[in-house]
């Protein structure tokens, strides 16, 4: 196969021979099964498929794949089951027959997998929309400590560019929050510099985005990154944290310069790059990955308990293996 790219080959170095248990609640996905067989051939994971034996076989024998060494779990498979349905039972307003019916569902059923410990991961998205992901996460794995809000992130890896991490940065919102508030804003941004220190291996520099600079514009869009951005260094003072900065002066040293009074952390060297809305972010990303000719890997999802990995329905057997990469990392990092 080919690499995606260095960045993704290098992480492959760092989760190989681990053992991270990466469960996919859509075995019966061509893609994915490629995959699978991919990530336990190169010992990058060690998969779990959730699905109808039968099913499963039958896609495999179609596409003259060997699954002889992965490992099957039908989802509702009753040792798993009478274990599962008291665990979610204890945090569910639902009664047992609905959650039985529930956890019968495979992306339920995959989750709380990840729940219980039988999986350190899941990594699904390839037929499940994200809305559906998200929602599962919430129901059953729950938020990390600190952060009330699911959102994404893109790993963008941009060839030439000398700032962020080695010419990485990331980028978040832009895939889940269409116009969050500066509460969620300081969730995003709390989650991302996470994310970064997880997947980059580096301190975290956030850059909080806006149209202005340090009070160069009055209008309320801008004041919501500055209160997000006090609300970031509040709950967090740990974090390297700061805005509101244009793009320029988050990223170019020169102009930072220029434009910031006084000392910053981040002015100039951030990266990790922290969008107001969806529009700005989203936009943002894919004239990077265009323009740039840069590889943009998500996007990723974050601030759950454990890692879970929104796919996007057209990704690629290349694309689902790097999303499996990173997703390891953030377990391993666990």
């Amino acid at each position: 196969m080919a690499e995606k790219n260095e960045f993704i080959a290098q992480l492959k170095k760092s989760v190989y021979g681990k053992g991270v248990r990466v469960v996919f609640p859509e075995a019966e996905e061509l893609r994915i099964l490629e995959a699978a067989i991919i990530a336990q051939r190169e010992n990058l994971a060690v998969p779990i498929l959730i699905g109808n034996q039968e099913n499963v076989s039958q896609v495999a024998r179609e596409h003259n794949l060997d699954i002889s060494n992965l490992s099957i779990i039908a989802p509702d498979e009753p040792s798993y089951l009478e274990k599962y349905i008291p665990l979610q039972l204890e945090q569910s307003s639902l009664r047992e027959g609905a959650v039985r019916r529930l956890l019968k569902k495979p992306l339920f059923f995959g989750l709380m997998m990840v729940k219980a410990g039988d999986a350190d991961a899941m990594v699904g998205g390839a037929v499940y929309e994200t809305a559906s992901i998200i929602m599962g996460g919430t129901m059953v794995v729950g938020m990390k400590e600190g952060v009330s809000t699911p959102s994404s992130f893109f790993l963008m890896d941009i060839p030439g560019f000398q700032g962020g991490e080695s010419g990485k940065l990331i980028f978040a919102d832009c895939a889940v929050l269409p116009d969050p508030t500066a509460e969620e804003l300081s969730d995003i941004a709390i989650a991302s510099a996470e994310s970064a220190k997880a997947i980059l291996g580096c301190e975290s520099r956030v850059a909080m985005l806006s149209f202005s600079t340090k009070g160069s514009s009055l209008e309320p869009q801008a004041e919501k990154i500055v209160q997000a951005t006090k609300i970031v260094s509040e709950r967090r003072p740990e974090l390297l944290v700061d805005g509101e900065f244009q793009a320029d002066t988050a990223i170019v040293p020169a102009i930072a310069k220029k434009k910031v009074k006084g000392e910053s952390s981040v002015a100039g060297k951030a990266n990790v790059l922290i969008f107001p809305d969806l529009n700005s972010g989203n936009i943002a990303y894919k004239l990077v990955q265009r323009l740039a000719n840069a590889d943009a890997i998500g996007p990723l999802l974050q601030g759950f308990a454990k890692p879970i990995c929104d796919l996007s329905r057209g990704a690629t057997v290349d694309d689902i293996i790097g999303s499996i990469v990173v997703t390891a990392v953030q377990a391993i990092d666990r």
